[in-house]
């Protein structure tokens, strides 16, 4: 990709899911990154193989002053990402996703150095779909925590670059999947359980998700800091496809030879509070602005997902259990928020 040869840039998260991906390509671009993380969730040996300066730091230190000393391009990931961690840590969120996100374009702005700002922020934004496929003008109407503070930071990001003129992008992925997985998101548990087992257990078997293969999110997020059309944008990027997830399921387990033998286990402890239905795609304008486009097919992705599962065992936390746990630990919450 052109125009990130020798160019220095900061990559905060860069050791987890997508942004070790975005590292692994700003690499292969010839940029110098520096990746800056507290390894929370992100893995140091998920940057094997690639030439990086590594800070360990967090977002939401006073001072990024050293870190962001002489980079030019700052591509921020770091964030609280799961969903279901939010139910019990509404505070905690708040404070990485949105005054972290502050504070490092805060400092991106007082430097002398950045000149292009790259937030990126997710789908889960706006909610489930009032209309499909979803683009950039779809209302947001967030429902988790989580959602809440992405949206949050998405705000600061455009207010900040409106106040004080300074260069910078929203990407919001869609559902994002495949290797250096931090977290047990549906696609990677989906195949944890069927690599164990006959038996998946769901919440919500029929939501349907929009599925896009890591590379081709990190893709478009590299895309976004090279292209000037894209300064001040808030650009989805996504596959343009819902997968209901008991297809996804069904898929997964004819990759894993056991097409016909799989049951779906209906499990309410996994139903999430105030869940999102569906999500789709619109992605013309990514089209348009950074010509991208996905390049993955789901099934290609899903395999390589596999391979790289089976020769890298994952050991998730305990499964999330959902609004009962919550509801076991804060008596005093009568029924779940509509």
């Amino acid at each position: 990709m052109s125009g990130l040869h020798g160019v220095r840039v900061l990559v905060t998260g860069g050791a987890g899911f997508i942004g070790s991906e975005v590292v692994t390509q700003l690499c292969n671009d010839g940029a110098h990154v520096t990746v800056l993380d507290n390894f929370t969730s992100g893995k140091i040996q998920y940057l094997e193989g690639v030439q990086v300066r590594i800070v360990k730091g967090d977002v939401c230190d006073e001072s990024l002053q050293d870190v962001l000393r002489d980079q030019e391009i700052v591509f921020h990931l770091a964030a609280l990402p799961f969903i279901p961690d939010c139910y019990m840590n509404p505070s905690e969120f708040f404070k990485v996703n949105a005054m972290g996100t502050m504070n490092v374009m805060w400092e991106a702005i007082r430097s002398e150095s950045v000149n292009k700002f790259v937030h990126v922020s997710s789908s889960e934004v706006y909610g489930t779909a009032k209309h499909v496929p979803m683009d950039e003008n779809h209302p947001t109407l967030p429902q988790s925590t989580y959602a809440a503070s992405k949206l949050a930071a998405d705000r600061a990001v455009f207010t900040l670059h409106k106040e004080h003129s300074f260069p910078a992008v929203i990407i919001r992925p869609f559902n994002s999947y495949g290797p250096r997985i931090t977290q047990p998101y549906i696609v990677p548990e989906v195949i944890l359980q069927l690599l164990q087992g006959n038996r998946v257990y769901l919440g919500n078997a029929d939501s349907s998700r929009d599925f896009t293969y890591v590379s081709d999110t990190a893709r478009g997020i590299v895309l976004a800091s090279v292209v000037k059309e894209a300064v001040g944008e808030t650009i989805n990027i996504g596959s343009g496809k819902d997968v209901k997830i008991r297809d996804l399921v069904k898929l997964t387990a004819e990759l894993l030879g056991k097409d016909g033998d799989v049951g779906i286990c209906y499990d309410e402890s996994r139903l999430r509070p105030y869940d999102v239905d569906c999500l789709i795609c619109d992605y013309s304008k990514a089209n348009k602005i950074l010509g991208w486009k996905p390049g993955v097919l789901l099934e290609e992705g899903l395999i390589n997902t596999i391979n790289w599962m089976k020769n890298n065992p994952v050991d998730f936390k305990e499964p999330f259990r959902g609004w009962p746990r919550v509801m076991k630990k804060n008596s005093d919450v009568r029924s779940r928020p509509s």
